[in-house]
């Protein structure tokens, strides 16, 4: 049986459809296939790394905190943000200090807060109580609002959800838009703007500049009693982490 797993691990940095075919059958293995995969992550390229992680998260093992841990450090970048992520779908104890260390490391390689690396490892890093977003008061009244499972905030007030963080210094990335129906949620296409951001640039103005962009992204908003808008934001202390 351990060759059988050894052999399953390995394949899957295989093609397609035998590391899906290798993925399900660790899966349906389950805990007994844990030991073998974390021994042979090393020996995985990037992509048998990433469904290794796939399984790990299937099988809700914590065993493979401390691997998922050690894949923070890859030089796969993709592979260190589905391990953060692992991290906190799973609730690995000890996570938290590895995730904000990985965070600063994001920010020392010059990677842009919002891409999907930073902003991936900052999700875990909330979901484990590493991290606490401000949510200024008007934009958290807004929310209680709406019911509990909604993916966000009622897209009518996206104007007031802009100026309120904004106002409070918090510093929009983008925002995603989803309807409801029926008791399904959809992800719905938005304006699509694409807009970029000097990091150089003081944080006053980073602020500024995501706010007028955000307003522009309002005014083209898909809109609806069904629609809802998910904006993510961070504040100063996320590009300026204490050491």
């Amino acid at each position: 049986m351990n060759t059988h797993i050894e052999r399953l691990v390995q394949q899957l940095d295989g093609d397609a459809g035998a590391s899906y075919d290798a993925r399900a059958e660790l899966i349906w293995l389950g805990t007994a296939a844990i030991p073998a995969i974390i021994d042979g992550l090393p020996s995985l390229g990037g992509f048998g790394q990433l469904t290794a992680i796939e399984v790990f998260q299937e099988v809700s093992d914590p065993r493979c905190g401390p691997a998922l841990i050690g894949l923070l450090d890859s030089d796969n970048p993709t592979v260190r943000e589905w391990a953060a992520v692992a991290l906190a779908s799973l609730e690995i104890d000890g996570a938290a200090e590895p995730l904000r260390r990985a965070y600063r490391a994001c920010l020392d390689r010059t990677t842009p807060p919002d891409w999907t690396e930073p902003d991936g490892i900052r999700w875990a890093m909330t979901a484990l109580g590493a991290r606490s977003p401000v949510v200024p008061s008007l934009t958290a009244r807004l929310r209680t609002d709406t019911p509990a499972d909604s993916p966000g905030w009622p897209s009518a007030h996206f104007t007031k959800i802009i100026d309120d963080l904004a106002d409070h210094a918090q510093l929009i990335l983008y925002s995603q838009f989803w309807r409801v129906d029926a008791g399904r949620t959809y992800c719905v296409s938005g304006p699509g703007l694409d807009w970029q951001l000097d990091w150089s640039a003081p944080w006053e103005h980073l602020v500024e500049e995501a706010r007028a962009w955000s307003l522009l992204e309002a005014t083209e908003a898909p809109v609806g009693e069904d629609v809802f808008v998910a904006p993510t934001w961070i504040d100063r202390t996320d590009l300026h982490p204490e050491r």
